[in-house]
């Protein structure tokens, strides 16, 4: 045993004394990024290349705006912004489902120096409350099936709002009001990298949602970083159609689509919901050519019937992300699309992509099943050691840390929950648990992350326990993960009743999905005498979820 620990310390030392040779970098070689743009700069820097071709099309009506048309829109919707008076450094709420005026409003809002908050239309009005109050929202741009939503907030905190369609009362303003105005009459706006853009929310490692600080220069690496350069890890071109079905309130549709979209010069079909014939009839019909899913997608995509009528050989590219894909779902996906390049990336809010498979660049690479690809160029990556934080050698699993200008400025209002995710030598902690292997592939296996993954939608455990916790016949709870295989993850609940309670299943599932949107609802509750905790008081949600997986739930 002595030995077997001296071999152990030797290892460690050695790693400790040679932390340099275990930092991971991309096989792509590095490329120069204009990190001194501003986004909309950066993103309409070639627009002389393809400004008369198609750039945003509305799948619902046929509509196309060209970029010659959406650069001059988000121009006007700049200057809109200004009559009302929004400054530099101001927020906007974004509170829409998929449509071209999304994207019109975030460029508009990025011309005048403001910054865009996205929200989850589905979000319950507590829910926008909170994050229109943490972010000090001076503008909410909605549709008016949401205004109710929003209105009371709106109206106690003197908070203007905008519906893009029919304006449903007194005091909702136009979106034409943005798009109407003259652009020569917006006055310059002088934009550092540093000034923050766009500010998603996310639970982060975890705890309750956060304000994630995306500055101008964070957005312009993550964007460069897949589609710039003469080999492009992700490699799209002017005469791609790129489908928007994913929710571009979430990091993934708005940089990997949406922003890589406009500055490769390709055409970005939005889609508003998800149905898979009507996705398949889509896809024909414009010949979508690269297509961006999340793992349930893609299994709806395997299991359809309907796919095989439809003609997508068009697809040359279907990238998955926002949760793993297991090695059988992927199998799948590549006997149904045979022509298809397919491969997995991997990211978070805070940094945009990490990794991405080389089957995506210009000069692919064949993709390992179940990998992640390998770290995006410009972009450290490194392995450690969760005990000691020392960094660890290929093969070994630990959790995975990343570095570069793609790292967030740091979580809105909350210095402590950005100290205890990036280190005092710029490297971003993930959360997650992985290893990269001897062709430099990432692989997944495990996270630290308390999140539930509910078809790439983050659910954070602590918010829904806090609401449990505050019921006056629950003394106790704790929320897990149970898995499901067409939406990844469904949050269940623990529950220890108070003294004389006879609270219900029904009871409490009502009682969350009242203040909850629906990927947030509890699924099952399980009633038991206690919670398991350490000694600290964490919640030991690892024999939780070991009590579902082992079918021990008979014997609470």
């Amino acid at each position: 045993m002595r030995s077997v620990y001296l071999v152990e310390k030797h290892l460690s030392l050695e790693m400790a004394a040679n932390p340099q040779e275990f930092i991971f970098h991309s096989k792509l070689p590095d490329i120069s990024i204009p990190t001194h743009l501003p986004l909309h700069s950066y993103c309409f820097q070639n627009l002389s290349n393809f400004k008369h071709r198609p750039c945003l099309i509305n799948s619902d009506t046929g509509d196309t705006l060209t970029y010659a048309e959406v650069k001059l829109t988000a121009r006007r919707i700049a200057s809109g912004l200004n009559n009302l008076g929004i400054r530099r450094g101001d927020v906007i709420m974004l509170l829409l489902r998929n449509c071209p005026q999304f994207a019109l409003a975030f460029l508009g809002a990025s011309h005048r120096g403001a910054a865009v908050t996205t929200a989850n239309p589905f979000y319950t009005p507590a829910e926008l409350a909170k994050q229109a109050a943490a972010t000090n929202t001076k503008l909410i741009i909605t549709q008016a099936a949401y205004v109710e939503k929003i209105k009371g907030f709106a109206e106690n905190n003197d908070v203007m709002v905008m519906c893009i369609d029919s304006s449903p009362e007194d005091g909702v303003l136009h979106f034409s009001a943005l798009t109407n105005a003259d652009e020569s009459e917006a006055p310059a706006v002088k934009i550092s990298p540093d000034d923050v853009v766009a500010i998603p929310f996310s639970s982060g490692t975890s705890g309750l949602p956060k304000g994630v600080m995306l500055t101008h220069k964070n957005l312009v690496t993550t964007v460069a970083q897949l589609v710039d350069g003469e080999n492009p890890n992700q490699y799209t071109h002017s005469e791609d159609v790129l489908l928007c079905v994913l929710p571009m309130f979430h990091i993934y549709a708005l940089n990997s689509i949406l922003l890589c979209g406009i500055r490769a010069g390709a055409a970005v079909l939005i889609v508003q919901k998800f149905e898979i014939t009507t996705l398949l009839e889509l896809i024909e019909k414009y010949k979508v050519t690269v297509a961006s899913f999340v793992p349930p997608i893609v299994l709806a995509l395997v299991k359809s019937g309907d796919a095989q009528r439809y003609d997508l050989s068009s697809i040359r590219v279907l990238i998955t992300g926002a949760a793993p894909m297991g090695v059988e779902l992927e199998e799948a996906a590549k006997a149904r699309l045979p022509h298809a390049k397919l491969g997995q990336g991997y990211g978070m809010t805070e940094a945009g992509p990490l990794s991405l498979s080389l089957a995506f660049a210009k000069k692919p690479v064949k993709a390992k099943s179940g990998a992640c690809g390998t770290v995006v160029r410009n972009a450290e990556m490194k392995i450690i050691d969760r005990e000691t934080g020392v960094p660890l050698p290929r093969n070994k699993a630990g959790e995975i840390c990343v570095r570069g200008t793609k790292v967030m400025k740091g979580y809105l209002n909350d210095p402590e929950a950005t100290k205890r995710t990036i280190d005092k030598e710029g490297w971003l902690h993930t959360g997650d648990i992985g290893y990269i292997d001897d062709d430099d592939e990432l692989f997944i296996v495990d996270r630290l992350k308390e999140l539930i993954k509910y078809k790439g939608f983050k659910v954070a455990p602590a918010e829904l326990e806090a609401m449990l916790i505050a019921h006056p016949n629950i003394s106790d709870a704790a929320v897990v993960p149970l898995k499901d295989e067409a939406v990844g993850e469904l949050p269940v609940a623990f529950v220890v009743r108070s003294n004389g309670s006879e609270i219900t299943e029904d009871e409490i599932k009502q009682y969350i999905s009242q203040q909850v949107v629906f990927y947030k609802r509890i699924n099952k509750v399980f009633f038991t005498d206690n919670i398991p905790k350490a000694a600290s008081g964490k919640i030991l949600r690892k024999e939780l979820t070991a009590r579902l997986t082992e079918g021990l739930l008979s014997n609470l």
